[in-house]
């Protein structure tokens, strides 16, 4: 609700459990009658965050036996970022059994879904004063490396910039595999590497 709350969420793994829990967001969640039940209602970050965490659990209560009997795992993950007008920006990571995580200075990012390519790119760059323009560079660099290394991993992406205090968004923008600004991030970086590489000194190999 641009002016008065902003509320970001992403998800991955199984898309029929995300799917399940954004609608128990958006028309009420089954549980404590002191709190909000959808997330429109939020007052604070922490009443957003807690219900979050309730619908996961309810999702799972609901699913989680039919999925196990079919031999599937009840896996989801969820990163919930945004800011109640006049209050504190907060952002957290939720977790199958609906339990989460906040960032701090000491984790100033979150990364879900597949990691293991793109997340040491932003282990070695992204810092707690890191600027919004260089994290979001970093981050279409790290899921570009996913990308390249996994097959299931692929675009569309969208990207959405939020700044402290803000009554609007920052950008939002849809990126296709035709856009030029992410395509020369792409290429930079990949003629970086190789330019780096072919710097470095050949190993000293005993004879």
């Amino acid at each position: 609700m641009p002016g008065k709350n902003m509320i970001a969420l992403m998800t991955a793994g199984n898309l029929s459990i995300a799917q399940s829990v954004v609608t128990l967001l958006n028309e009420g969640v089954p549980g404590d009658e002191d709190a909000p039940s959808a997330m429109p209602a939020v007052g604070s970050m922490t009443e957003a965050a807690r219900l979050v965490g309730y619908a996961i659990r309810e999702v799972g209560r609901i699913d989680g036996p039919g999925l196990k009997e079919y031999g599937s795992e009840f896996n989801v993950s969820m990163i919930v970022g945004g800011q109640i007008a006049g209050r504190t920006l907060r952002m957290f990571m939720f977790y199958a059994p609906g339990n989460y995580i906040e960032a701090s200075s000491e984790t100033p990012f979150f990364q879900i879904g597949e990691l293991k390519y793109g997340k040491p790119i932003l282990d070695h760059v992204v810092a707690f004063d890191t600027s919004l323009t260089q994290g979001a560079k970093c981050a279409l660099i790290s899921v570009d490396s996913a990308i390249r290394s996994n097959i299931s991993v692929g675009l569309l992406l969208d990207l959405l910039i939020f700044m402290r205090g803000a009554d609007k968004l920052a950008m939002q923008r849809l990126i296709t595999a035709d856009d030029p600004h992410n395509s020369m991030i792409r290429d930079g970086w990949s003629g970086g590497l190789r330019s780096v590489f072919c710097t470095l000194p050949d190993p000293a190999w005993p004879d």
